[in-house]
Parts: C-alpha cells; structure tokens; sequence
C-alpha cells in the first residue's frame, strides 16, 4: 500500500537535515569517543530497507503467483489483491532503494531522467494502492448490502478493465510529479557547501510545498479513506441488522455465505487500518515541514521521526501478504503449498546434486585404480585411463 513518500517527503529539505545531521552528530560522537556509533547507525537504515525489500518481494510475488496459478482463488476481490501486491512491488524496486541511496550518497545519483521517472512511478503506486483499496471497499458494499447488484456487474473481464482504468487514473495524476521534479541546487550557509538533490518544485518557492503537501494528503488520503469509512459505516450496519433477521434455524447455505462476505470485509478492513496507520505519520512530518519551510528542523529528533516514519510506511508495502496469511485460510493453505514445493524442489536439486557428485566421486576413484594397475604392470597408458 504503497504511498510515494519519496515523494510526499520534501528531498531537499530532508537532504539538508541528513547533511547536517551528518557534519554535526559525527562530531559529537567523536567527542563522546563513540566513532562506531554514527557509521552502525548510518548503514543500519539501508541494511533495515533492504529486510523490507526482501520479505516484501517474497510475499508480494507468491501472492500473485498464487492468484494467477490457482484457479479455485482467481475471483473479484482477489483480482483487486493481485493489483494492490503490483503496486506494492513497483514501490518496494523505486522507491526503497533510491531511498535507501540517500544514505550512502551525498547527492542525487540518478540523473535528472531519473529525477523525473522515479516521483512519477511513485506516486503511480500510492494511486494504485488507495484506489485499489476504495474498489474493494467498493466491491464488499455491494456484496453485503446490494448482493443483487453483484450478479451483473461481476464478470472478471469487467473487474479487469476497472483495475486497468484505476492504473491509468494513478498515471495521470503521477504526470504533475513528472513535470515538476527536477534536480535543484541547495546551498548550506552554514558550511558553505552547495549539493544537488531532486525535489518536486524550487526551494525558493514557498507556496507550492503547501499546495503540494495539502494536496497530496487530500488525494491520496483524507478523500479515499474517507469513502471508505462511509463503505463500512453501511456494511457494519447492514450486518447488526441482518444478524438479528436470520432465523437460528435459518439457511445453512446463507449463514455460510454471510460469514465468508464477512470474513473478506474484515480482510479488506485489516488492509485499510495498515495503510491508514503506515502512512499516516509521513503526511504529518511533510505537512510540519511544507507549513515550516523557511525554518528547517535539523534536530536528532526530526531526523530520527522522519527515518521512523519512512520504515513505517515501506513497511506497508510487505505485510499485506502475510496479513492475509493471517486473515484467510484458502490463501493461508495455497502460501503454505507454494512453500512446500519451493523447500522439495530445492531438495530435489540437492539430492540430485549430491548424487551428481557421489557418481563423479567415483568414477575418479574407478579411474584412479584403472591408472594405478596399468602402471604396475609396466604399461604407460595412464592418460588413456583417466578421463
């Protein structure tokens, strides 16, 4: 669930803040006789981002994979899943680790193609992941509340364009961030440096990091879930009144069919609350600095909240799967299948390796022998025997 936050992060003035943080807590700790500290600590955050990126590649992949292979999971709310696991993974290979870069490097290392793409990817995959979210918001109203509607509105082909149509409507909105980004110099006074870095409008302006902040946590926030919670404020309240209309020696069959559109509600429910809670602090800090852009917070403690804030909304681009391994048995069965035939396969390549090597083993040792007889008896044919 995936939200730009490179791009919702100011990257000047959050370069600023880690090149003085850098200069002056350096130091500090050599003062303190801690030299060891300020370098752990320093690849310690990409080392962090880096565990993130891995678990999120293994859950999000066998995610799809599981939706693509297995036919009995291939259904509306699933297909929805599958395009949140993509955006997922389009911000876990772009953002993560050009994030992840600005720890190690003083200055913008992608050029400026790169300075352009990479916002305009990102903010692609926060679209992708809050809309995708409203959609199954969206799909689970309709079965609890409107189940007659979902008959004729739930072909797969109809799904599949509407998927499409929310990846191209996170396109278009990404193109401003495409634009605007460019590579700007940024000068520190205090040290007298200048370093180039990639940010989404001049550092001069003092107007446009409002409006950016401002309108970035409208559209990919404060609007989406907000439609969201009227979604489930419908849903919650269809389910108290159907829990006292159905009979206790009501339908099998119907019990069955609202506590698994239930179960998925709740699902759905679990995604957004990860969302919410992963990407909230990051709008927090690019708001407090967009509204305090002429005064930069070079403290420790602004510099420690916003890697804290970062790790926490990266994060949520790799827990999803495995709240759903949580959550759902069918996928929890399937992961585990997947796991299965991963571990045989690798003893299977193992044990074929190992028999490999046993074989080669010994027809060295038959050779050898072969060598060893001709040679007793007299015979200089040593070459011929060993191959």
């Amino acid at each position: 669930m995936a939200s730009g936050e490179c791009l919702l992060l100011d990257l000047e003035t959050d370069n600023f803040i880690f090149y003085n943080i850098s200069v002056n807590q350096s130091a500090n700790f050599s003062l303190l006789g801690e030299d060891w500290f300020y370098p752990a600590f320093l690849y310690a955050i990409p080392t962090i981002y880096g565990i993130i990126i891995l678990i999120g590649l293994i859950g999000n992949i066998t995610l799809i994979k599981i939706f693509c292979t297995v036919k009995s999971m291939r259904n509306v709310p699933n297909l929805f899943i599958s395009s949140l696991a993509l955006g997922d993974l389009l911000l876990l290979v772009t953002c993560v680790p050009v994030d992840a870069s600005r720890y190690l490097a003083d200055e913008w290392l992608f050029g400026r193609t790169g300075c352009k793409l990479i916002p305009f990817i990102q903010l692609t995959s926060v679209g992708v992941s809050v809309f995708t979210l409203t959609a199954l918001s969206a799909d689970r109203y309709k079965a609890i509340v409107r189940p007659m509607e979902i008959q004729a509105s739930h072909a797969l082909m109809k799904i599949c364009v509407r998927a499409a149509i929310i990846w191209i409507v996170s396109m278009l909105l990404a193109i401003p961030e495409a634009v605007f980004s460019d590579l700007h110099p940024f000068h520190d006074k205090g040290t007298n440096k200048t370093f180039i870095s990639c940010a989404p409008y001049p550092h001069s302006d003092g107007l446009h990091p409002k409006i950016h902040s401002m309108a970035s946590f409208l559209i990919f926030y404060i609007i989406p879930l907000s439609v969201i919670s009227v979604y489930y404020y419908f849903i919650a309240k269809n389910l108290i009144r159907s829990a006292y209309n159905i009979p206790v020696e009501g339908n099998v069959h119907v019990r069955k069919q609202i506590e698994s559109r239930k179960r998925l509600a709740r699902t759905v429910l679990v995604f957004v609350c990860l969302f919410a809670f992963c990407w909230l602090p990051t709008h927090i800090i690019y708001l407090y600095r967009s509204y305090h852009y002429s005064e930069v917070d070079t403290s420790v403690l602004h510099f420690i909240a916003s890697i804290c804030a970062r790790i926490l909304a990266f994060t949520n681009s790799c827990v999803n799967p495995f709240a759903l391994y949580l959550l759902s048995k069918s996928f929890r069965k399937q992961f585990n299948n997947q796991l299965l035939c991963c571990r045989a396969r690798l003893l299977i390549r193992s044990h074929s390796m190992a028999r490999s090597t046993t074989r080669m083993t010994s027809l060295k040792s038959t050779n050898h022998s072969l060598a060893t007889f001709s040679l007793i008896n007299g015979n200089h044919i040593c070459h011929e025997g060993c191959v």
